[in-house]
């Protein structure tokens, strides 16, 4: 028995859109009345986030002053995860027919990701993912959960699933950031990164993942050809 567990956000679904109109709404809220800024295009946004650029930075690209900066941050946090945006995050192309592929090879899939309850529960009615994740292939954040960083509680949620999941041959996690990576690897799973994500490839490459592919479609269609079991190099797709 193989095991897929994937990330939610990047693999399967894009936040571009909600990202962008959170940014558009904290840039306006933000600004003073007849105050001159530079509204990002979407790629040009988008472009920055992936490559890590600070929220405090994208504000100043904007137009905006150093105290303005910080408070559009402080926004920005507090708007990103309310459910009036979520209704922008759309499928990422290809992503349901590579969950049919593998729920169909018989692999046991798994979803690990930093959505709450809630936030993953949205997106499963109105996308009806479910059909692929029973309850106990549900790996998120309670509700009440208080984050720290990605990168620190994403591996406690892989913990968490080895001990509690029956043990298979072998296993990949598949994700779009350096937490995704880290928390492969720290288990030692198979991590492969997708680009269709929050992360442009120069960052994924920082964190060294066993591949790097374009997206959750091609590391399945990897995973089936059973291609991962040699040394691959590490830019594929």
């Amino acid at each position: 028995m193989l095991r897929l567990f994937t990330d939610f956000d990047g693999p399967i679904v894009d936040v571009s859109e909600r990202y962008y109109r959170v940014y558009q709404f904290c840039l306006e809220e933000t600004r003073r009345p007849n105050q001159s800024v530079r509204e990002l295009s979407k790629a040009e946004f988008w472009q920055l986030k992936r490559s890590r650029v600070p929220e405090k930075q994208i504000a100043l690209n904007s137009g905006l002053d150093e105290a303005q900066a910080i408070e559009f941050s402080q926004l920005r946090r507090q708007t990103v995860h309310t459910e009036q945006y979520f209704q922008y995050d759309t499928l990422v192309p290809g992503a349901v027919d590579a969950l049919l592929k593998v729920q169909q090879a018989g692999i046991d899939l798994a979803v690990m990701t930093m959505r709450r309850v809630w936030e993953l529960d949205y997106a499963f009615q109105k996308f009806q993912l479910d059909r692929f994740f029973p309850e106990n292939r549900c790996y998120c954040l309670s509700n009440d959960y208080v984050k720290t960083r990605d990168i620190d509680d994403k591996p406690l949620l892989m913990a968490r699933a080895l001990k509690e999941l029956p043990a298979v041959a072998d296993s990949w996690m598949v994700g779009d950031t350096e937490a995704d990576i880290t928390a492969g690897k720290k288990h030692g799973i198979k991590a492969i990164a997708v680009e269709s994500g929050i992360r442009d490839r120069a960052q994924l490459e920082l964190y060294q993942p066993d591949l790097i592919v374009r997206d959750l479609s091609t590391a399945v269609d990897l995973i089936l050809e059973a291609k991962l079991i040699e040394p691959q190099p590490l830019y594929i797709g």
